[in-house]
């Protein structure tokens, strides 16, 4: 009747709001104060700071370099000097190079995009690309959301003559590169509030720096904030504080319709650019701009994010319409095929696989996993809750990405097996590197011996956290107004979710292409709402009369009309059901 997924997954409730909380915040309702609460937020100031989402905007002056990065910069402007923005080739990176070059390009600088090719030159700083930028006459670089991990690269650029500015959200080993300036708001001692920019978001603090030293009229960094959005939420990183202000600030540009290519985008996934929230980002807009770099070249979607170009705009977004599609089936057949080489987890606390270069393209117009490698890692982690290791061969070294469970801290992970690595760089819950062949036993040994002594003793499943357990019938009718206010949401300030037992499952039916969602309806006051299950049609072989379900609450808009949805993450049967009271 279920999947092994379904079956697997705890459920986890908030303990109820202390009196005196929910007396602070008595001038709303008992399920929003639950939610308030649940978020950190325990009196009425922080309530209606963060309901009405009022803009932060942090010094850019208080990070450590800020003052020599825009120095060099201005100076590189003064002197006519070619500067080079070097980015990453996922969204965060190109939308940070966008963001970047085009803030330059105002300030009448010579300035260029550089964003190295995933499949031939891989992530982050090359001393191959460094040269090729120092024979053109670069005198400047700028990394953005990557350089923080290359102290040979900034060395190999000093020698060349090339200054260095590096620009990185990414944690920073304990030898940082000598460089012009090293913006990194994760240094040690770095006063800046907001640890957690994106790559984009630190680029957006460096546009306010340089734009409030050298002003340009009708220009302000805020011009670049539906770039700062994309990127952000593509990124995955926590939508609390600055970061949630500047994707509050980003969305009302996207709804504007302000640039092209984002509009054009979301023209032909069938998206209203009135209507987008994170969630859109993250599952519409953010997919598809990273299958460029995922299946070809990233320089596709930087293309879409500067280009005025209506027939050019047209051009690309079916590309990178068709490169998606292509992306979701290469990563749907790899999944597979690890999954199938794995056998059972049993006993098991991390998945490694290095075969992806043994699967067969032959059907595909990429002849190679590398670029989705992190997508099979996620799926793995998805279905069976252990941090995922997945990588190929190129040559005489092995190029994995890893994705992991809050309970394991991957890239520390990785730092412990630093002698045995080329290379490495990530975050918590997301890693990448290179090894060479000869040394991946020793370091596949060592991994699963840090799992091993961080995770035994650990109930291994999915835990589903709920805001409340409520009755559907003790929400208001109003409810999904006043959920309005917790958006953006995302990663630290998720969605309210709730748990309700014993509803009554009306009218259910198998949705979808290939008929592997569900959709039905529950009794909602006096009479009923749409509920959808995304990838839980297995439960129409046994539907039972009522359900206990795990669920948010959504809007649907559909031909122009707006409804309440339930969004039912998870579901298992009631025992309080006819027949098992």
């Amino acid at each position: 009747m279920m999947s092994e997924a379904q079956q697997s997954k705890n459920w986890w409730v908030y303990p109820d709001i202390p009196e005196e909380r929910s007396e602070a915040l008595s001038a709303y309702p008992r399920f929003m104060r639950q939610i308030l609460y649940n978020r950190g937020i325990g009196d009425a100031e922080s309530a209606a700071m963060y309901l009405e989402n009022r803009p932060v905007d942090e010094d850019p002056f208080k990070l450590i370099d800020m003052e020599a990065a825009v120095e060099r910069l201005l100076e590189a402007a003064d002197r006519g000097e070619m500067v080079a923005v070097y980015g990453d080739y996922d969204v965060d990176g190109v939308t940070a190079t966008a963001l970047m070059v085009q803030v330059l390009q105002y300030l009448g600088i010579h300035a260029h995009r550089y964003i190295p090719n995933r499949f031939e030159e891989g992530y982050g700083l090359n001393q191959d690309a460094i040269q090729v930028l120092a024979d053109s006459n670069v005198k400047v670089i700028l990394t953005v959301d990557c350089g923080i991990r290359s102290p040979r690269e900034a060395d190999f650029a000093r020698s060349l003559g090339v200054d260095m500015i590096i620009s990185d959200h990414h944690h920073p080993k304990h030898d940082l590169p000598e460089a012009v300036a090293v913006i990194c708001p994760k240094r040690d001692g770095d006063p800046y509030t907001c640890k957690e920019l994106s790559g984009v978001g630190l680029a957006y603090k460096i546009a306010e720096a340089v734009l409030q030293k050298h002003p340009v009229a009708g220009v302000q960094a805020e011009d670049w904030l539906d770039l700062v959005a994309l990127g952000t939420v593509s990124d995955i990183v926590p939508l609390k504080g600055e970061n949630r202000s500047l994707v509050k600030r980003g969305l009302d540009l996207i709804h504007k319709g302000k640039r092209l290519g984002v509009t054009k985008l979301l023209e032909i996934a069938r998206r209203d650019p009135g209507l987008v929230n994170a969630s859109d980002i993250g599952y519409i807009l953010g997919p598809r701009l990273n299958a460029a770099g995922r299946m070809d070249s990233a320089l596709l979607s930087y293309r879409l994010l500067v280009s005025q170009d209506r027939e050019e705009v047209g051009g690309i977004v079916q590309k990178l319409e068709n490169q998606n599609s292509e992306r979701q089936e290469l990563t749907r057949q790899l999944q597979a095929w690890v999954a199938d080489r794995m056998g059972s987890i049993e006993g098991r606390y991390l998945i490694s696989d290095f075969s992806l270069a043994d699967f067969d393209y032959s059907s595909f117009t990429t002849k190679s996993g590398s670029g989705i490698m992190g997508l099979v890692a996620s799926k793995l982690v998805e279905n069976f809750y252990r941090p995922a290791i997945i990588g190929t061969v190129e040559e005489d070294v092995i190029k994995a990405s890893c994705r992991s469970i809050p309970e394991f801290h991957i890239t520390q992970a990785l730092d412990e097996c630093a002698d045995l690595l080329v290379r490495h760089g990530g975050h918590s819950a997301a890693a990448g590197f290179t090894v060479k062949i000869e040394n991946r036993e020793a370091l596949v040994e060592r991994l699963q011996q840090i799992a091993e002594r961080e995770l035994s003793g650990i109930d291994l499943r999915h835990t589903l956290k709920a805001d409340m357990e409520v009755n559907v019938d003790d929400l208001p009718p109003d409810v999904l107004a006043q959920l309005k206010g917790l958006e953006p949401t995302g990663m630290e300030n998720p969605e309210a979710r709730f748990i309700s037992r014993n509803v009554e499952i009306v009218d259910a039916r198998k949705i979808g292409k290939d008929q592997n969602h569900l959709k039905f309806k529950v009794r909602f006051h006096g009479g009923t709402v749409d509920a959808v299950a995304w990838r839980q049609a297995a439960w129409m072989d046994a539907m039972p009369s009522h359900l206990d379900i795990f669920y948010s609450i959504e809007e649907n808009n559909y031909n122009s009309k707006s409804v309440l949805q339930l969004n039912v993450r998870d579901m298992k049967p009631s025992s309080m059901a006819p027949g098992n009271v």
